[in-house]
């Protein structure tokens, strides 16, 4: 695990959060389906699911929700992986996608040609994984679904452009195109995150909101730049010229867990996925996060994660991934 340099680190918490936004994707297609036409998408937890339609009608229904149109040039993302099924119209078939024939173009893209024959849809759809806590962290507090519409704001006008630039890509599967779509898939997911944060009230409470709290905001900047630095409350509470008590029960109030309790938890995030990605041992965490000694960071994680960091480094399963979102 690396750490962003000073220079390049953005100056505000959610800023920090969007730049963490680094994906790992796991699956791409580009689905070329004629009506009647379904496929159920599995749920893949940890993921985000986006659908962008090219061409065509197509229908988003989330799990045990309504089905809900998509048109042309509108993309939809599933944040939570929830499985859920795209449609040629209500109330069609759907198997699952993964039973489907397709035909691999490259190791992450696969191309699907499916359904019985009447009006054509082109899909481009995927499931993307972030895996830094910070982005993690943003991705708990999203909605079920985000759905960016044709003739949404001036905001949003990016969106449809990289959205055009997809569709002309699509038409024609030319060599390195499906490099380029994924690679704009990618884009896409945080522009369309982006966009719901700038439009959303709903992005104004819960974690996010304290991410846009002047004083609070800049404690949690400091906790996720600093992890290795000794924090109290009191240090915390210094750094924003703000009295010990008052700091506290504002901290608590808005982010709905204590401050000590939300460093202790991001540091076990940290470590998790340092122990997951680079197998680092637990004497170098315990130098990288603050702890005195190898023992006290490895009493702190399993408290925190539910297995000593041995077991996790082997391949066991932590009890806690990410960290809890208030609401």
């Amino acid at each position: 695990m690396t750490t962003t340099p000073d220079y390049w680190a953005p100056t505000d918490p959610l800023g920090e959060a969007l730049h963490q936004m680094r994906m790992n994707g796991a699956f791409y297609s580009r689905s070329e389906l004629t009506a009647p036409w379904g496929m159920t998408m599995p749920a893949m937890p940890g993921h985000i699911w986006f659908h962008i339609v090219t061409s065509g009608p197509a229908w988003l229904q989330p799990e045990n929700g309504e089905p809900r149109p998509l048109l042309p040039g509108e993309l939809a993302l599933v944040p939570h992986g929830r499985g859920h099924l795209i449609l040629g119209a209500p109330g069609v078939p759907a198997p699952d996608v993964m039973s489907l024939e397709r035909e691999a173009v490259s190791d992450r893209y696969e191309l699907i040609r499916y359904g019985g024959g009447g009006d054509p849809t082109t899909l481009i759809c995927g499931a993307v994984r972030f895996d830094h806590p910070a982005a993690r962290k943003l991705v708990d507090a999203l909605p079920e679904t985000i759905h960016v519409e044709v003739g949404g704001s001036p905001q949003q006008e990016w969106i449809h452009s990289t959205l055009r630039l997809m569709a002309v890509e699509a038409q024609q599967l030319r060599p390195g195109g499906e490099e380029v779509i994924t690679r704009l898939g990618d884009i896409l997911v945080i522009q369309a995150i982006r966009a719901w944060l700038e439009t959303d009230p709903a992005a104004r409470t819960g974690w996010l909101g304290a991410l846009h709290d002047e004083q609070i905001g800049r404690a949690i900047s400091l906790i996720h730049k600093q992890p290795d630095r000794e924090w109290s409350v009191a240090s915390l509470a210094s750094e924003l010229a703000m009295s010990r008590s008052a700091f506290a029960d504002r901290f608590t109030k808005v982010v709905g867990e204590p401050a000590m309790q939300y460093l202790t938890t991001w540091r076990m995030n940290l470590a998790l996925d340092a122990l997951q990605s680079e197998q680092a041992t637990a004497a170098q965490l315990a130098r990288r996060l603050g702890y005195r000694s190898e023992a006290a960071f490895a009493r702190a994680f399993k408290r925190v994660v539910g297995l000593p960091p041995g077991a996790v480094k082997r391949g066991g399963t932590p009890v806690v991934h990410s960290l809890p979102t208030s609401s």
